[in-house]
């Protein structure tokens, strides 16, 4: 093995290792919740901070990774990032109280922010332009199996272990990932202007997308705009946004150049991308919620679910990786992973409370493969009309939307399923009418059933309405899940004819082509 193939091998590992466990991070906390809530004598509201300080962090901090890497050295901040992932992983699992709790896992999200963008631009330098397919593909495997992984990882932990295990087994990768980062990761050729500090823009980005952030965490649990804060949120969100889009268009040095987004195929890719973090993370979200919830699964069986999904996409992103490389146009493979998404979630809308982990077995497999198949090709899509030094701007504002379609799929999703349960319980009330023989009929049954397990007649007819209640609510929350898969369907049908606006991709000559291939 050559030596420039040896240090291809170790960057692709290196990074790889670093983004799985900033994505899994995203994740694997929340079958940890109860337990952490039991364990620091908090309220379930104040846990949920532990995910929201890291969501918050990670989506401020993303956008700002390109400009961070040229004003602090790539080499020097990418290192710094890891370890203070590392650092931060152990503080979190040394926590006694939840605040402490909550800061350092919002050290850990400033950290592990930088980990995804900067690891793909690293990763995208270390391979030539023909190759970048491939390279794309490895990636690829850390941002799918990352989340997707996270649940599992963190069922068996706490079933076997305790909760701050979740965060001490980060220690052994982050520092073999410092260590390898140290020793083969270079400065690029290529980098922005940094001499300037642009504070106005970094203010109003820390401002308006850590204001969202909170809105997208926080809304549904409270209601929405029926808390105040939730509107001033909302309205500083919004103000600053607009405001920090309009100086970062006329500043010389932005923070964030969003010039580059006149790109058409990264404006595309990035808008297809935050379609794609919807789907991928208001799944994740939605599948483990509903099998616990309606079907009784454990934390153990919920992950396990994801895991064929997992084990597929090992297999199809290098076949993904090949075909770019040959030369298969990216949108391509793009409508047929929306088409797969789409059939996944179509599948799942026909769900029943009867069902068992096996039904699940080929929907999920529909739903790997499907995001395969997007997760590459957008990645591709997205820096295929860049220059070298516009890298790394393209591929932090990408993996931000990316972030910011997950916050908004689960934020949304969330608030859909509690409003189609309201609409659905009333709807299922309205058929059980007193006088109804039908009714009349399951309610008698019900009392009797109680009677015979010593209930007195009163008692019992109150249980039979009770029991009645609670079955008109499991089918209600069942319906309202079908339709939140339906609607995943439906928006991923939706983005299908929008692929074909990024044009095609600049071309890579057949040689080269041909010489990546027998590379790989």
């Amino acid at each position: 093995m050559s030596a420039q193939r040896l240090r291809q091998v170790i960057i692709t590992i290196t990074v790889i290792a670093a983004a799985m466990i900033e994505l899994i991070d995203t994740s694997i906390v929340n079958v940890a919740l109860t337990d952490m809530s039991g364990n620091l004598g908090a309220t379930l509201e104040d846990v949920a901070w532990v995910v929201t300080s890291y969501a918050i962090a990670n989506v401020i901090i993303i956008p700002m990774t390109s400009f961070l890497a040229a004003r602090l050295g790539r080499r020097n901040y990418y290192i710094g990032s890891i370890l203070l992932f590392t650092a931060a992983s152990i503080a979190c699992g040394s926590a006694t109280n939840i605040w402490e709790l909550v800061a350092f896992r919002f050290i850990q999200g400033i950290g592990g922010g930088a980990l995804i963008a900067t690891s793909q631009a690293i990763l995208f330098e270390a391979y030539t332009v023909a190759q970048r397919g491939f390279a794309s593909a490895m990636f690829g495997l850390g941002i799918f199996i990352g989340p997707t992984v996270g649940p599992t990882i963190g069922g068996w932990i706490i079933d076997h272990h305790s909760w701050p295990w979740i965060f001490y087994i980060n220690l052994p990768i982050g520092l073999a990932a410092a260590v390898l980062a140290y020793f083969y990761v270079a400065e690029p050729a290529q980098t922005r202007r940094s001499d300037i500090v642009d504070w106005t823009g970094i203010g109003l980005l820390v401002v308006g997308l850590g204001s969202l952030q909170v809105v997208l965490e926080r809304g549904e649990s409270e209601d929405w705009f029926a808390a105040p804060y939730i509107v001033v949120l909302t309205l500083l969100a919004a103000a600053s946004l607009v405001t920090f889009i309009v100086h970062e268009l006329r500043t010389a040095q932005p923070v964030v150049d969003l010039r580059i987004l006149r790109t058409r195929s990264l404006a595309v890719a990035a808008m297809l991308t935050f379609v794609l973090g919807f789907a991928l993370f208001a799944t994740v979200f939605v599948v483990p919620v509903f099998a616990q919830r309606l079907l009784g699964f454990t934390a153990t069986q919920t992950g396990l679910l994801f895991l064929p999904g997992a084990v597929i996409s090992i297999l199809v992103l290098p076949v993904v990786g090949r075909l770019l490389t040959k030369g298969v146009p990216p949108s391509f493979m793009v409508v047929a992973g929306f088409g797969a998404v789409a059939l996944f979630s179509w599948l799942l809308s026909h769900s029943s409370l009867a069902m068992g982990a096996d039904d699940f077995f080929w929907p999920v497999i529909l739903r790997s493969v499907g995001l395969c198949l997007l997760i590459v090709p957008l990645t591709q899509l997205a820096v295929s009309g860049l220059e070298p030094a516009d890298i790394p701007q393209g591929t932090a504002l990408n993996n931000m939307m990316r972030q910011l379609g997950g916050s908004f799929g689960i934020a949304l999703v969330n608030t859909y399923i509690v409003h189609r349960l309201a609409s659905h319980r009333v709807d299922l009330i309205s058929h059980l009418v007193p006088g109804d023989p039908a009714t009349d009929a399951r309610l008698q049954g019900l009392a009797a059933s109680m009677q015979t397990h010593g209930s007195s007649a009163l008692d019992a007819a109150q249980q039979a309405l009770g029991l009645l209640e609670s079955t008109v609510v499991r089918q209600a929350t069942l319906l309202s899940y079908l339709d939140a898969f339906g609607i995943v369907a439906l928006l991923a049908l939706v983005c299908m004819p929008f692929v074909f606006l990024a044009g095609r991709p600049k071309a890579v000559s057949r040689a080269a082509a041909s010489a990546a291939a027998e590379a790989h």
